[in-house]
């Protein structure tokens, strides 16, 4: 019990310093949103319940944005967030073995982090960088050109 009060006075912390620094209207919330996830990692429960007592939008509205964008997550996430895309371009210049590649160096399925936490992998329906494909993104890095053997030593560039 102790871990959830000091879990939900982080929250009110980092939701607090956030909801003073953003004009508090419905235009503002993804930005917001986007903020918790920078501070805590993903947006729980208890943030959206914060959230919609301080913004007067109703939970069920802020659980709907949480969870239609892709940049944003109601789940805990890994520190490094693989996303690979697995768009029509980029199966056909390989990115099946690439994906294989991926679920083997995690030993983990698309939607799923590590049990050490250090890695989420997402699939994604596309970058924007056909030309280059395959593509993944780690975190902010983008990769292209891909092939199976550089996905250890890519890998192994993250702590």
């Amino acid at each position: 019990m102790e871990n959830q009060v000091i879990a939900d006075e982080k929250t009110t912390a980092v939701i607090t310093a956030i909801v003073e620094s953003h004009v508090t209207s419905r235009s503002e919330l993804i930005p917001i949103l986007k903020a918790v996830m920078d501070e805590l990692g993903f947006i729980s429960p208890e943030a959206i319940k914060q959230l919609s007592s301080r913004m007067q939008i109703p939970c069920s509205e802020i659980q709907s944005v949480a969870t239609f964008y892709r940049m944003l997550s109601t789940q805990p996430r890994g520190k490094h967030v693989i996303q690979f895309c697995e768009s029509a371009p980029c199966h056909v210049v390989g990115g099946r073995q690439i994906l294989e590649a991926l679920k083997k160096a995690l030993d983990i399925e698309p939607g799923e982090t590590t049990p050490d936490n250090r890695w989420t992998f997402l699939t994604t329906s596309c970058l924007g960088v056909c030309g280059i494909g395959p593509v993944m993104l780690v975190d902010t890095d983008l990769y292209g050109n891909l092939e199976p053997e550089q996905i250890p030593h890519i890998l192994s560039r993250y702590d």
